[in-house]
């Protein structure tokens, strides 16, 4: 049983696999981008964001800790001094990118390259207040001529007319609504 032990085997021992997911995350902070298979890159994603954040906090414990997970003081000193620029300011998590490829032919293992997210953030619009559908309809006036009484002979074409107004006045009104509500 394998109990209070996270992740992947990913085929191999366990300490092989540490080897790995350190080889790989070492090799996704220098190049910005690897071919790998799927899993491992699913493996590698939350240390990569972790490096990342540590680098945030920019702190020499932080640092220790990155060259702890990376192993090589270079990339952390690399991963740092671009943090420090701000290349993921306002940015919280999702740090990485994966594009699926296809099937290795040999073992038909599916293949995906992992990269590191370099855009800029761009906030999403705050949403105004939605306007109440009561708020926005406007009562319309109705000709007291057109009203249909028991008395009345009813003239079709004024109906027809007065409905195409009304129809062109809800028209200008749901308009007006849109663009108060931009």
């Amino acid at each position: 049983m394998r109990h209070r032990v996270k992740g992947r085997k990913l085929g191999t021992d366990a300490s092989h696999t540490k080897a790995m997911k350190k080889s790989l995350t070492c090799a996704l902070l220098a190049n910005d981008r690897i071919k790998t298979t799927e899993t491992r890159a699913k493996e590698i994603r939350g240390e990569v964001d972790r490096v990342i954040t540590w680098a945030k906090r920019g702190d020499v414990h932080s640092r220790r800790l990155a060259i702890a997970k990376v192993g090589d003081k270079e990339v952390v000193r690399e991963v740092f001094e671009k943090v420090a620029q701000g290349m993921y300011e306002g940015r919280n998590g999702g740090y990485t990118r994966i594009y699926k490829l296809g099937n290795r032919k040999g073992d038909n293992a599916p293949m995906v390259i992992v990269e590191l997210v370099t855009e800029p953030v761009t906030p999403k619009k705050k949403a105004d207040e939605p306007v109440k559908a009561e708020e926005s309809k406007k009562p319309v006036e109705i000709d007291e001529s057109l009203k249909f009484d028991d008395d009345d002979d009813f003239d079709f074409e004024d109906a027809e007319e007065a409905i195409e107004e009304a129809a062109e006045e809800a028209e200008e009104a749901v308009d007006e609504a849109e663009e108060a509500a931009e």
